[in-house]
C-alpha cells in the first residue's frame, strides 16, 4: 500500500511538472514511429521515478518449469512481474525456430505482445554466431571477423542475410491492430572484453564502430525498421569515460548506454557494489553529456547464496544514480545453480520482498500506471 500511495503520488507531480536531470534527444533514428519516440520519452520520465528491475527470459521458463503462458519466478516470489523483459535473438540469423536457450520464436512474439499489453519493457540481445568460422558468438579464434562481415569483406553478403533474417523478426513483432511494438535493441554487447568476435582485441575501433553503423543504417534504412530503440553496452571493466565512450559510435546511432557487470563467486558483496556504483558514475555522466537513458543492462550473483544480497549489495550500487533500469540475467531451467532472481523458498526471496517494496524500484505494476508508452 505505502509503495502504491507513493506511486499516485509521483505520477501527479509527473503531470505537472518535467523534474528531468538529463538533457533529452528523439529517438537516432530520425524516421522513429509515434510509439517509439514515446516509449523512449516515457522511459526518461520513468528514470525520474525509480529504477525499473528487469529480468532476462523471465516469460519463458524457470527453476521447475518451461514455457507455461504468464508464468515467471519474479511473480511467484512477488505478485508481480518484473518491468523490463530480456530476451536474445541468437540463432535467428540461420532462420532457425527456437533460439541459443532454446525458446521458440513464435512464444517470444507472443511474450512481446503480451509485454506490450501491460505496458512493460522489451530489450534483446543478440549472441549472433561467428560468422568466418561458422562457430558461436564466444568463437575469438580469428581477429579478421569483424572485417569479413563490412562491406567488400568475404562475409559481408551472408551477414546481410543474417541482418534479413533478423529484420524480419523485428518486424512481426505487431500488436492485434498491427502497430508495429517498439522494443530496446542491443547488439554487440560487452565489447570492451575479448571473449566474443566483436571484442576489444578481435576488431579495431574503426571495424567495431563501422560495424555497429552499418548494422543501424541497414536495419532502420535498407529495412525500414523504425520501431528500434538501440543499447550501446560495454562490460563492467571501466576506468574512465575516455575508455568507455572509445567505441562509442556517435549519438546518431545510440538511444540508451549501459554496462554489463557480475558478481564473482571469490568477490565480496563490497566490491561488487563499489564497482558498480563507480562505473555507474562514469556512464551516467557520459549519459547526461550526450543526453542518452543510461542502464544497468546486464546484473546479478548466480546463485544469490547471499539471503540478504538485494539490499546489501545490489540495491546500494545503484541507489545513487538516476538509470533507466537494472536487469539481471536468467534462471535456467536445465542448468542446476544458473539462475539470478530468486524462486519461492529460494534464500534471498524474502530480501528480494523487500527489495520489490523500495518505492524507488519499479516493476511492472507501477510500469502500467506510469503509461510509458502515451505521448506527453
Amino acid at each position: 500500500m505505502r509503495k502504491l500511495l507513493l506511486l499516485c503520488a509521483s505520477v501527479l507531480l509527473m503531470t505537472s511538472c518535467n523534474t528531468g536531470e538529463v538533457r533529452r534527444t528523439g529517438p537516432a533514428d530520425r524516421s522513429a514511429t509515434t510509439e517509439t519516440a514515446a516509449m523512449l520519452a516515457g522511459l526518461h520520465r520513468a528514470a525520474g521515478e525509480g529504477i525499473m528491475f528487469g529480468h532476462q527470459d523471465d516469460l519463458s521458463y524457470g527453476i521447475g518449469w518451461i514455457h507455461p503462458g504468464g508464468e515467471s519466478d519474479v511473480k511467484r516470489v512477488t505478485g508481480d512481474y518484473p518491468a523490463v523483459y530480456g530476451m536474445d535473438l541468437g540463432d535467428i540469423e540461420h532462420r532457425s525456430t527456437v533460439n541459443l536457450d532454446s525458446v521458440p520464436f513464435e512464444d517470444m512474439k507472443a511474450f512481446v505482445q503480451q509485454v506490450w499489453s501491460r505496458g512493460g519493457v522489451i530489450t534483446f540481445s543478440w549472441h549472433v554466431d561467428n560468422p568466418l568460422t561458422g562457430s558461436n558468438s564466444w568463437d575469438i579464434s580469428s581477429d579478421k571477423v569483424v572485417a569479413s562481415v563490412l562491406p567488400g569483406g568475404e562475409k559481408h553478403d551472408e551477414f546481410r542475410v543474417w541482418l534479413d533474417n533478423l529484420a524480419e523478426f523485428l518486424a512481426s513483432l505487431k500488436d492485434d491492430s498491427g502497430v508495429a511494438i517498439p522494443v530496446i535493441f542491443r547488439p554487440w554487447h560487452e565489447h570492451t572484453g575479448s571473449w566474443f568476435w566483436w571484442g576489444q582485441d578481435i576488431c579495431t575501433t574503426e571495424e567495431f564502430i563501422a560495424l555497429w553503423r552499418f548494422t543501424f543504417d541497414y536495419l532502420c534504412g535498407e529495412k525500414n525498421l523504425h520501431n528500434l530503440l538501440f543499447a550501446y553496452s560495454s562490460g563492467g571493466d571501466i576506468s574512465s569515460k575516455e575508455q568507455y565512450l572509445e567505441r562509442y559510435p556517435g549519438d546518431d546511432y545510440v538511444d540508451l548506454i549501459g554496462f554489463d557487470y557480475y558478481q564473482m563467486p571469490d568477490a565480496g558483496n563490497r566490491s561488487f557494489t563499489d564497482n558498480v556504483n563507480r562505473v555507474l558514475g562514469i556512464v551516467t555522466e557520459a549519459a547526461a553529456t550526450h543526453g542518452k537513458l543510461a542502464a544497468l543492462t546486464e546484473a546479478g550473483y548466480e546463485g544469490i547464496p547471499d539471503s540478504t544480497w538485494w539490499t546489501t549489495a545490489f540495491w546500494p550500487a545503484m541507489r545513487d544514480h538516476r538509470i533507466s533500469y537494472a536487469l539481471v540475467w536468467r534462471n535456467a531451467h536445465n542448468k542446476p545453480g544458473h539462475f539470478y532472481a530468486p524462486w519461492p523458498g529460494q534464500v534471498s526471496e524474502q530480501d528480494f520482498i523487500s527489495f520489490y517494496n523500495l518505492s524507488e524500484t519499479l516493476f511492472q505494476s507501477e510500469l502500467t500506471v506510469l503509461s510509458i508508452y502515451n505521448q506527453e
